[in-house]
């Protein structure tokens, strides 16, 4: 726990708690804090035995980190482990890993092509096991990446998807999908799907987009909680974790009045997850 608060501390917004009660975290390392060009998330999960008898589960995630460079960083961090047994090793693995991406930022090695690599990304990330999703596969990101015609995309309704429900102790959980590639059309679908009078009735309905602006290669996304604390920004995580991009999830939730716990962000994600692969 001591270990978990001080990273926190340190790390502020790029550490991440995904499942508090099954010690699942996310850490965003950069080779730099201004205008980094390597990036890599270190996904771990931190076993009943850590970190006297067990070392933590991890995954690591870059579009650019495949083969021989991904074996290269796991035996570091796995001779980390090996020099400190029984020790608190998360902030000597983000360091580790910090110090070969400032490594590679100062060597010859070309900057990741964001472009070429999204599907890329995709691909890897599939048999991710932290979230259990499946990969999407290329005319699913096709579907994703809806675009209109600029005359058109304010006008325009994309279209909606629904997803199946989850019932759990008499609470439902629905997803409902749209490609999206403006904030006016985020406005538009919301305001489509609360003309549905089940769906403007549910206890919550969390959502978050994420909308890739190609003239500045950045993007554009946030989230709401709708009353369920934190829920919005664990659905934009798994959204960045799985990235998708031009999409807006929405998540009602009706309650059934049975208090869930923190199963209930196991179904919103969930039904996320489910509607994005469909």
């Amino acid at each position: 726990i001591d270990e978990i608060e001080a990273l926190s501390s340190i790390y502020g917004d790029d550490w991440c708690v995904v499942d508090e009660d099954e010690k699942i975290y996310c850490i965003k390392i950069s080779d730099c804090l201004d205008q980094p060009k390597w990036t890599l998330c270190l996904q771990v999960i931190l076993p009943p035995g850590y970190p006297t008898a067990e070392p933590p589960i991890y995954q690591l995630n870059a579009p650019w980190l495949r083969g021989q460079e991904y074996m290269e960083l796991a035996n570091s961090l796995e001779e980390i482990y090996v020099q400190n047994l029984g020790e608190s090793i998360l902030y000597l693995w983000v360091e580790k890993i910090r110090e070969i991406l400032i490594e590679k930022a100062q060597s010859s090695d070309p900057e990741p092509d964001i472009k070429k690599t999204t599907e890329e990304v995709d691909e890897d990330d599939g048999d991710d096991f932290l979230l259990e999703y499946q990969p999407i596969q290329e005319d699913q990101i096709k579907m994703l990446n809806y675009m209109t015609s600029e005359s058109q995309e304010d006008e325009e309704l994309p279209p909606i998807h629904h997803g199946s429900p989850i019932t759990d102790r008499r609470s439902t959980f629905q997803a409902h999908l749209a490609p999206v590639v403006t904030t006016r059309q985020v406005k538009r679908v919301l305001e489509k799907l609360y003309e549905n009078k089940k769906i403007a009735s549910a206890t919550h309905n969390i959502y978050a987009y994420r909308i890739y602006c190609e003239d500045k290669q950045t993007f554009l996304q946030d989230c709401e909680d709708d009353g369920e604390t934190a829920a919005g920004g664990r659905l934009l995580h798994l959204m960045q974790i799985l990235n998708v991009h031009n999409v807006l999830v929405v998540v009602s939730r009706w309650y059934g009045g049975i208090l869930l716990g923190p199963d209930r962000f196991k179904h919103i994600n969930n039904c996320a997850r489910n509607v994005l692969v469909e």
